[in-house]
């Protein structure tokens, strides 16, 4: 079944430890894709997103301007950051496991998306709405985004591991509707 994001209730973020001591945190602010949920079963359902990189947003637009920098995602010549699912694991009736392939700077790895369906859900506007929280942690360096400044207290200015961080609201496209009515 064909669900359309709701980027207005959605986001997707990423935390990262700055000088060894703090997080730092952000956010990319324009996203789209396809997704096909299948309720009954999940197993069947995918997803493909693409963000456009340019719009990340970690409040401060220095430190912005040097993340869409050639010295990490280098959104001039890569503007898109995606994540194409490969195959869906149901792991309990609210919890499951997105694998797929996750391409920053054209490299693409396998990541796996930690999945809660946290539920469904009627608007006052007659349309279906769905909520997932994912997460996962990514090595930055497999990706090629290897700049960094050593401390001189040992250690370095920017962390490794990203941890991302994804609610989505999905609404039920309403041609899929009207479809499975005539049916």
């Amino acid at each position: 079944m064909a669900w359309q994001i709701d980027n207005s209730h959605s986001s997707v973020e990423f935390a990262v430890r700055h000088m060894m001591i703090s997080t730092v945190r952000g956010r990319f602010e324009e996203f789209s894709g396809q997704v096909n949920f299948d309720e009954q079963n999940p197993e069947n359902s995918s997803v493909d997103v693409a963000i456009q990189a340019a719009t990340i947003n970690s409040r401060d637009s220095q430190r912005d301007g040097h993340l869409k920098s050639p010295d990490f995602l280098n959104v001039e010549q890569y503007p898109l950051i995606t994540f194409k699912s490969t195959h869906v694991e149901k792991t309990n009736d609210s919890h499951g496991r997105i694998y797929g392939h996750l391409t920053i700077r054209d490299v693409t790895k396998e990541v796996v998306l930690d999945t809660e369906f946290v539920g469904k859900a009627k608007s006052p506007w007659g349309t279906t709405s769905a909520g997932f929280s994912a997460s996962t942690s990514i090595d930055r360096k497999e990706w090629g985004l290897t700049w960094n400044a050593p401390l001189e207290t040992g250690g370095v200015l920017v962390g490794e591991q990203v941890k991302i961080s994804i609610e989505i609201e999905l609404i039920e496209q309403a041609q899929t509707q009207a479809a499975e009515a005539a049916a």
